[in-house]
């Protein structure tokens, strides 16, 4: 029995562990002027709040990257690093990824866009 409690609770501790998701699901890196928002990072930066599908600069030490976020919905919180071109950040700098309002069925723009007609359905 002792062991079998422990054995659960490793489990459970594994299963909490954080999980790097691949590369390919985060978004796609584009050219920093086409950047809608611009973030500094600074030494005392340790997270980025941004909402899916915003395409935003970031600025560290002189340089800049820009990435779209348009990641996948199963990603909520990753490492910038992860994503940012080799030797921009120097510290890891996590980004917190709100759910894109376009595709969240309770969200007001979702709604919006439910009214329009759809295109294949104009004449």
């Amino acid at each position: 029995m002792k062991y079998l409690v422990a054995a659960a609770l490793a489990a459970l501790v594994s299963a909490c562990a954080p999980i790097t998701p691949r590369q390919d699901l985060l978004g796609t890196a584009v050219p920093a002027n086409a950047a809608a928002h611009t973030v500094n990072i600074t030494p005392a930066t340790s997270y980025v709040n941004v909402v899916g599908g915003d395409v935003v600069r970031f600025e560290s030490g002189g340089q800049a990257f820009a990435w779209d976020f348009n990641a996948s919905p199963i990603v909520s919180v990753f490492a910038l690093n992860q994503v940012a071109p080799s030797g921009i950040l120097d510290h890891e700098v996590l980004v917190y990824l709100l759910p894109n309002p376009l595709y969240d069925e309770g969200s007001e723009v979702y709604a919006l866009s439910r009214l329009a007609k759809p295109w294949h359905l104009v004449h």
